[in-house]
C-alpha cells in the first residue's frame, strides 16, 4: 500500500472492522449514498433490521412518504433516489427495497395535504364591468342634448323600432362573433364587419315607413349606425375607445345646466359623437382583420345565434314597457347591467369553487341554490335605494332586473332558448296588455309578467346548474 492503513473499530454498537486508505489523488464524484471518507469496511452479517438507522431515513423522507397510499409508491420513491440494494441490506438490515419500503410506510403516519388552490379563472374585470355600465347609459345623452329638436310623439315610433331591432342583431351579432373568437381573431373581425352594417341597414329599413320624414329617418339611420360601431367595440373589449368617443356627449351634458348651448352644438355634438364612433370601431377592426387565417375550425350554424336575438328583443320591449311608466328607472336598470355582468363572473367563480368543496350532488345543489341567491341579492338591493330616489315603484323594476339577470345567467351557460322562451312570453303578454288595454293594465301587467318570468327562470336555473356537469 502507499500510504499509512488504520485498523479502527466501528463502535460498540457495530460489528464493524474499518480500513481507511489514505487519499493519494483527486477524489471522484461519489453517490449521494455513499460516505465522504475512504474507507474499507468490513461489516460482520446484521441480525435483523436496523431500526434507527430505517427511523432517521423515516424522518428524512417524512414529507414525501406521508401521502403515499401504497407501499410502492415508497419503494419508487427510494429507487427515484438512487438507493443500492447492498446499502439496504448493510445500513439498514433489509433484505431488499421492498421490505425497506414496507417498514417506512407502516412508520410514517399518512398525510393528504391539500392541493393548492387554483386560480380563479372567472376572476371578473371589476374596472371593466363598472364601465360597460357606463358606456350602456351615455348614448342616452344624445336625447337629453337633441330633445328640443324633435317631438317624441310623432318621432318616438321609428326610433324605438330601429331600437329594438339593432337591440336584438346586436346580441345574435355579439354571440355570433364570439363563437367565431374560438376559431381565430380574424375571423370574429370579418363576422362584426359583415354583420354590423347589415344589421344597421335592416333597422333603419324598418324605421323608414314610420319616420314620417327624411329628417328622422336620418336620426333613425344614425341610431342603428352607432348601436351597430358600439356593439363591435364591446365585443373586441375597446370600451375605453367607445368612451373616448362618446367624450363630445358628456361635454354637452355639462354645459346644459349653465346655458343653452344652442341648436348647433344640440346636433353637432351626437354627430360628432357619432363620427367618433365610427372612428374608433375601425380602428378597433384593423388589427383583427390583420391577423392570421385560421387553419382549421367549424363554421358555426347561424341558427345557434337566434335565441339569443330574440332574448334580444324581448328585453327590449320590456325594459321599453318599464320605461313607459318609469323613465328614470330605466336609466338605473341600464347602469346596472355592469355590476350584473360582474356577477355572473362572480357566479361562475363561486360555483367552481362550490364544486371543489362538496363531495355529493345534493351537497352541491345546496350550496348552488346559496350562490344563486347571494348573487341576486346582491344585484337587487341597491337598486331599491335607486328606485326610490327616481320615484319608480321598487317592485316593477326588482322584478325586471331579476328577470334579466337570471336569463343572463342561463345564456352564459348555454341554456339560451329557455331564458329567449320565457322572456318572449313574458314581454309578449305585457305588451298585449298595454296594447289592447287589456286587465289588469298597463301598470300591473309588467310586474306580473316580469314576476312570473322570474319565478321560472330561478327555477330552472337551479334545475340546470345546481347539478356539478355545467361547472366542470
Amino acid at each position: 500500500m502507499s500510504g499509512p492503513v488504520s485498523l479502527e473499530p466501528g463502535g460498540s454498537e457495530q460489528d464493524t472492522l474499518a480500513l481507511r486508505l489514505a487519499e493519494t489523488r483527486p477524489p471522484r464524484r461519489r453517490p449521494r449514498w455513499a460516505s465522504d471518507d475512504t474507507t474499507l469496511a468490513l461489516r460482520l452479517p446484521r441480525q435483523g433490521p436496523d431500526e434507527e438507522a430505517v427511523s432517521e431515513l423515516a424522518a428524512e423522507l417524512a414529507d414525501r412518504v406521508g401521502p403515499a397510499v401504497h407501499p410502492y409508491e415508497v419503494a419508487a420513491l427510494l429507487e427515484a433516489e438512487g438507493l443500492p440494494a447492498a446499502l439496504i441490506k448493510e445500513r439498514y438490515g433489509h433484505p431488499g427495497l421492498f421490505s425497506l419500503a414496507a417498514a417506512l410506510y407502516e412508520r410514517v403516519p399518512r398525510t393528504f395535504p391539500e392541493p393548492a388552490p387554483a386560480a380563479d379563472v372567472w376572476r371578473p374585470d371589476t374596472v371593466r364591468c363598472l364601465l360597460r355600465g357606463v358606456l350602456f347609459a351615455l348614448p342616452g345623452l344624445a336625447y337629453l342634448l337633441t330633445r328640443p329638436l324633435w317631438n317624441a310623439q310623432d318621432h318616438a315610433p321609428a326610433l324605438i323600432v330601429a331600437g329594438l331591432l339593432s337591440w336584438a342583431w346586436g346580441q345574435a351579432l355579439g354571440h355570433r362573433a364570439h363563437l367565431r373568437m374560438a376559431t381565430g381573431r380574424r375571423e370574429a373581425g370579418r363576422t362584426l364587419l359583415t354583420g354590423a352594417p347589415v344589421g344597421a341597414a335592416l333597422a333603419t329599413a324598418a324605421a323608414v315607413p314610420l319616420a314620417g320624414s327624411v329628417p328622422v329617418a336620418l336620426v333613425a339611420a344614425a341610431q342603428s349606425l352607432y348601436l351597430a360601431a358600439a356593439g363591435v367595440l364591446l365585443v373586441l373589449a375597446r370600451e375605453r375607445l367607445l368612451l373616448a368617443a362618446l367624450s363630445p356627449l358628456v361635454a354637452g351634458a355639462v354645459v346644459l345646466p349653465w346655458g343653452e348651448p344652442g341648436g348647433p352644438l344640440r346636433a353637432g355634438l351626437p354627430a360628432l359623437a357619432l363620427l367618433g364612433t365610427l372612428a374608433a370601431t375601425a380602428l378597433a377592426l384593423r388589427p383583427a382583420l390583420a391577423a392570421p387565417a385560421a387553419t382549421a375550425g367549424n363554421l358555426p350554424r347561424l341558427t345557434w345565434s337566434v335565441p339569443y336575438g330574440l332574448f334580444g328583443l324581448a328585453a327590449g320591449v320590456l325594459v321599453l314597457l318599464e320605461g313607459r311608466e318609469e323613465p328614470y328607472a330605466v336609466i338605473v336598470l341600464t347602469v346596472s347591467m355592469g355590476p350584473a355582468e360582474w356577477l355572473l363572473y362572480r357566479y361562475r367563480g363561486l360555483s367552481v369553487a362550490a364544486l371543489r368543496a362538496t363531495a355529493t350532488p345534493a351537497g352541491f345543489l345546496l350550496r348552488s341554490a346559496g350562490i344563486l341567491a347571494v348573487c341576486l341579492l346582491a344585484y337587487l338591493l341597491p337598486l331599491v335605494p335607486a328606485a326610490l330616489v327616481t320615484g319608480a315603484a321598487p317592485a316593477a323594476l326588482l322584478l325586471l332586473a331579476a328577470t334579466l339577470w337570471t336569463a343572463l345567467l342561463l345564456q352564459a351557460f348555454g341554456a339560451a332558448w329557455p331564458s329567449a322562451v320565457i322572456c318572449l312570453t313574458a314581454a309578449a303578454g305585457a305588451g298585449a296588455v298595454a296594447l289592447l288595454g287589456l286587465p289588469p293594465g298597463p301598470v300591473e301587467a309588467l310586474p306580473v309578467a316580469c314576476g312570473g318570468a322570474a319565478l321560472c327562470l330561478t327555477a330552472y336555473t337551479l334545475w340546470q346548474l345546481g347539478r356539478p356537469a355545467p361547472h366542470a
